[in-house]
């Protein structure tokens, strides 16, 4: 099935548009995982602490949100251990049922592109699908040989992928705003142009975008410039953009768009609110709190 098509079943399913973001900060988890913080430590135990965080979250994600966003670089700083722990969390979140974007900002030229399209999305063999994602990242500013090999993927393995087009990061603006037309309605334009021989049932291509909740003015513009496109909207929650800041990515009946969370829901017991309960019911207790928050906003009818 179209990635766009599995995508619009499982927010279905969970009855809400919310993305988890797995980001393992050292520093921040609880303290039965605290081997992460302990310089001489192995790195193979800290990596392992990394994962066991994670899995247990995703004990907590699985039925109450549709997917979730692993991000590479956590893992990549333990080396050869941190792709054995991705692996271990990309599997346990498929198991669980919920939809994999790998949140790993891959863009080369085309031959090095294929090989980053291959390694997360279609793998040597049939034996490495349960370590595949479901759609991944990517970084569009090689130009569209660089793209080539990652559409090619996604129709070979029903994958997806999220194109940067406007980022939520407060430099952004120094590239991203540049020209007229501005970069990044370019890139907007190319990320249609790219999607319409991959749109599912769903009406929703599999090739989506990346825009930030934090430039709300211009997520309203892209949405209606990408009317096929689905967003993945990162800045919400610690970043400081709210639910209404998010409403203008989304269609009619609160789809097309997942709305990300990670440092919001993975330490939720640092907050306030929830500093009372064990880290786990507190992630709990935030996602509940997100999901409410944002179905009400967008209008979201399962």
């Amino acid at each position: 099935m179209n990635y766009a098509d599995r995508l619009t079943e499982s927010v279905r399913r969970a009855g809400n548009p919310c993305l988890v973001g797995l980001d393992p900060h050292e520093a921040s988890l609880p303290e039965e995982f605290a081997v992460v913080r302990d310089p001489n430590a192995p790195r193979a135990a800290k990596a392992q602490a990394c994962a066991d965080f994670l899995c247990a979250i995703l004990e907590v994600c699985a039925g109450k949100v549709p997917a979730v966003k692993p991000q590479s670089a956590f893992f990549e700083i333990y080396g050869a251990d941190g792709a054995l722990a991705w692996e271990r969390v990309v599997s346990t979140a498929k198991q669980a049922g919920l939809i994999v974007i790998g949140d790993v900002k891959r863009g080369d030229i085309d031959t090095t592109a294929k090989a980053y399209a291959r390694a997360f999305l279609e793998g040597s063999g049939p034996r490495d699908r349960e370590h595949l994602c479901d759609a991944i990242t990517i970084n569009p500013y090689l130009g569209s040989d660089s793209i080539t090999p990652f559409l090619e993927s996604c129709k070979a393995a029903d994958a997806g992928i999220y194109v940067l087009v406007r980022t939520s990061n407060k430099d952004s603006k120094l590239i991203q705003d540049h020209g007229s037309p501005r970069v990044y309605e370019k890139v907007a334009d190319s990320v249609v142009e790219w999607g319409k021989e991959l749109i599912g049932t769903s009406g929703l291509s599999s090739v989506g975008a990346v825009v930030g909740a934090t430039h709300p003015d211009e997520l309203t513009a892209l949405r209606a410039r990408m009317p096929t496109t689905p967003f993945l909207i990162p800045g919400y929650g610690a970043q400081g953009a709210g639910a209404k800041e998010i409403v203008g990515g989304f269609l009619r009946g609160g789809r097309g768009a997942l709305v990300n969370s990670s440092r919001g829901i993975l330490f939720a017991s640092k907050q306030q609110a929830f500093k009372e309960l064990h880290w786990k019911d507190a992630a709990a207790r935030a996602i509940d709190a997100m999901a409410s928050e944002i179905n009400a906003a967008v209008g979201f009818a399962s």
